[in-house]
Parts: structure tokens; C-alpha cells; sequence
């Protein structure tokens, strides 16, 4: 029974990422029915079809709407599947990568480059442009893991715990040179830095896809393959290592992939919150926690909410447009929540 509602829900899951990405293709300002997405797509390869479309439609599907569909597809994914995994990690459903300060990281590296011109590095013709700013990004990410898990070492161990406390001391400190670096920003930076704080897909391109592309599909394709080790961590560290589990190898590799998607995030689409928190808690509450699932499933949910997101984001005031950072919080913030009021509540039933 388990097993079919599990594929179920997979393949609607699937069926809801198609239809978002036919929809978020063809709404907005320019309209492109599913018929004339078709005859676009058949033209780019070379197929001959009677289907009629303008060059205008054709120009903003292949230019705009599609690089930025696939874009908020790895974004959804990556962040989905860092935040299942961290959550497994830190055996806490409200666990997600900011909590030990790797998005902070990524966020000061992000707002540095834009106040001190770093950004112009990109500059470099080309694909390689998209590579360095997510570098800049991945760079502050990692330092800031590595940072939080040396701190976290006591005897040739990682105490979660303390892991934990560093991350909290980790984000003030980010916070503050964020809080520097904006105070210094001109009336320029400073709106590129508002709108992106607020995260945006606008400046979606493809040499941004595949920028991203390597740094989003490592963890999508690693971390499912750790389902088994971090279903052990759920009896506790010391129990999944009785069991057989290499657990610092586990944190570490968590840890990189994690901090590998959200400095690439980051760098292409500004902080996009609760996609990380969100996702894999909707999934533990109709499937259950088991991270063979969760860790297959979140990455196509989160691919879903964030191209839905990021059609009402588009369409909501056309043709302002919203950003997407707005869209997700007004939905993540009350699953928070409910989630922290659910954690109260099963505490008092103890």
C-alpha cells in the first residue's frame, strides 16, 4: 500500500512540474499556447511543422521563458534536496542550510562582490562569467561550513550540537558584514542588493544555467545515494555508527554539497527562502521519513514550487514583477509555523 501511494505521489509530482513548466513557458505579458510551445520546440530541432507562432513568441521562449524555467528547476531542486539532507543530518525537521550559516556565507560573499566591484570579474565572455560569480558565492558558502565544522571538532568528532551553536554565532557575524558592506553600497548597489536579498529569476540567461549546472546536479545526484546512512543517523550518531556508517565522512559530504548548491544559488537568484524547509517537510508528512523517498522526491516537488512560485511572481502585477523571495516566504512562512506549533504540541504530549 505504502509503495503505491509512493508512486503516486512521484509520478504526480512529475505531472505538476510539467504542467508549471508549460504554464510559467507560456504565461505572461507575451501569451504561447502548449500548441505553438510544441512548433517551437519541434523548429529548434529541426523538425518542420504547420504550426503557426510569431518570431516575437519564439524570441522570448527560447531567450527568456526557457532558460528561466530551467533555471528555477535546479534552484527548486538543489535547495530542496540540501535541506532534506541537512535535515536528516540534524535529525530536526526545521533544519535547513542557514541554520548553520552557510547561506549567510554565501549571502556576504555575494553583497561584497557587488560593493566592491568583484561582480565585473564576470565580465569574461561567455559561459565562464556565470562560473565565476558562483564561485565567489561557493567560496563564501564553504568557508563558512568550514568554519563551522572545524569549531564543531572535539576529540576527531562532530558534535551537532555545537555545530549547531557556531552556525547561530556564524550567522550574526555574516549578518554584520552584510549589514557593512550594505552601509558602504551607493544608491545603485544598494538596489541591486535589495532586489536581490528579496531573490529574483530575472536575470536568467543560459550561459546562468549552465553556470549553475554542474554545482546543482552533483548534490541531486549524491545526496539520494546517502538515503541509507542518514536513515541511520535517525537513531543517533553513536547507534549509525554501531551499524556500519562512515558518519564523518556522512557530515562532510552533506556539508560540501550543500554548501556547493547554495553559494550556486545564490550567485544566480539572490536568497530565495523555505524552499529547503518547506519541501521535505510536505513529503515526510505524506510519505513518511524514510530518506530513500525523501531524498528522490524532494528535488522534483521543489523544482515544481519554484516554478509555480515563479509564475505568480511574473504574472501576479503584470508586467511589474514580484520577487520570488516574496512568493515563497508568504508560502513557507505559515508551513514554519505550523511546523513549530506541531513541534510544541507533540513535546506537551510526551
Amino acid at each position: 500500500m505504502k509503495s503505491k501511494r509512493i508512486k503516486t505521489f512521484t509520478a504526480t509530482s512529475v505531472g505538476l512540474l510539467f504542467i508549471a513548466v508549460f504554464s510559467s513557458i507560456g504565461m505572461g505579458a507575451v501569451i504561447i499556447t502548449p500548441l505553438q510551445i510544441a512548433g517551437i520546440f519541434c523548429k529548434a530541432m529541426g523538425v518542420t511543422t504547420n504550426i503557426a507562432f510569431t518570431e516575437s513568441q519564439e524570441a522570448v521562449m527560447m531567450a527568456i521563458r526557457l532558460p528561466r524555467v530551467l533555471l528555477a528547476i535546479l534552484v527548486g531542486a538543489a535547495l530542496s534536496v540540501s535541506g532534506a539532507a541537512m535535515q536528516g543530518l540534524f535529525r530536526n525537521p526545521l533544519a535547513d542550510p542557514s541554520l548553520i550559516g552557510i547561506s549567510s556565507g554565501a549571502s556576504l560573499a555575494a553583497v561584497a562582490s557587488i560593493v566592491l566591484g568583484l561582480n565585473s570579474i564576470t565580465t569574461l565572455t561567455g559561459i565562464w562569467g556565470s562560473y565565476t560569480l558562483s564561485i565567489i558565492t561557493f567560496a563564501g558558502a564553504f568557508l563558512t561550513a568550514i568554519v563551522v565544522y572545524r569549531l564543531s571538532q572535539s576529540g576527531g568528532k562532530t558534535i551537532i550540537a555545537t555545530m549547531l551553536l557556531a552556525g547561530i554565532a556564524i550567522n550574526a557575524l555574516a549578518a554584520a558584514g552584510t549589514g557593512v558592506f550594505t552601509y558602504a553600497a551607493n544608491d545603485a548597489q544598494l538596489r541591486s542588493i535589495t532586489f536581490w536579498m528579496l531573490g529574483s529569476l530575472g536575470a536568467a540567461t543560459w550561459n546562468n544555467v549552465l553556470g549553475i549546472l554542474p554545482f546543482t546536479l552533483l548534490p541531486v545526484i549524491i545526496l539520494p545515494t546517502m538515503a541509507k546512512a542518514l536513515n541511520a543517523f535517525a537513531l543517533g550518531e553513536a547507534n549509525a555508527a554501531h551499524l556500519g556508517t562512515n558518519t564523518e565522512r556522512v557530515k562532510k559530504t552533506v556539508v560540501l554539497l550543500t554548501a556547493l548548491s547554495v553559494g550556486a544559488t545564490v550567485a544566480v537568484a539572490g536568497v530565495i527562502s523555505f524552499i529547503g524547509l518547506v519541501v521535505p517537510h510536505i513529503i515526510r508528512l505524506l510519505l513518511g521519513p524514510d530518506n530513500r523517498y525523501l531524498l528522490l522526491i524532494a528535488p522534483l516537488l521543489g523544482a515544481f514550487l519554484l516554478v509555480s512560485a515563479d509564475v505568480l511572481a511574473r504574472t501576479v502585477f503584470i508586467p511589474a514583477e514580484l520577487p520570488i523571495g516574496i512568493i515563497t516566504s508568504l508560502i513557507g512562512a505559515p508551513v514554519f509555523l505550523y511546523i513549530v506549533i506541531k513541534e510544541l504540541n507533540d513535546q506537551k504530549n510526551i
